[in-house]
């Protein structure tokens, strides 16, 4: 399947943001005196990461509309809990990556919407 250049990109950014995440909370949830080392948020949100760098796998290969939709919507869900919750622990890197990963999901969207025109003879 050919993809297009803003599919790439916000596919790309998407996974990004979930490295920079994940990446940002296993250090937040190892290293002492960052405050949440050892707590089980950290490990949520780094787990949570994990799930998203998947689901930015999954949303790239899916073709049909309605599996497609829904795996945008639960992406969607992923990326505001991960930035509600790397709020509440103070990690505020990871909030801004869940921000650059909603310009990719919103990239990786807009693509979404393939329009196949059918000639009638």
């Amino acid at each position: 399947m050919l993809h297009s250049q803003p599919s790439r990109v916000g596919s790309l950014l998407l996974l990004l943001a979930a490295v920079i995440g994940f990446a940002v909370a296993l250090y937040a949830w190892l290293t002492p005196l960052t405050g949440v080392t050892g707590t089980i948020g950290a490990l949520g949100v780094a787990i949570a990461c994990l799930f998203l760098a998947i689901l930015s796998f999954i949303l790239r290969a899916a073709s049909r509309r309605g599996g497609r939709i829904f795996l945008i919507i639960v992406t969607l869900v992923f990326l505001f809990g991960i930035g509600f919750a790397a709020a509440l622990l103070h990690q505020y890197i990871i909030t801004a990556a869940m921000v650059v990963g909603l310009v990719g999901l919103i990239m990786l969207s807009s693509n979404s919407v393939r329009h196949n025109p059918r000639v009638r003879a």
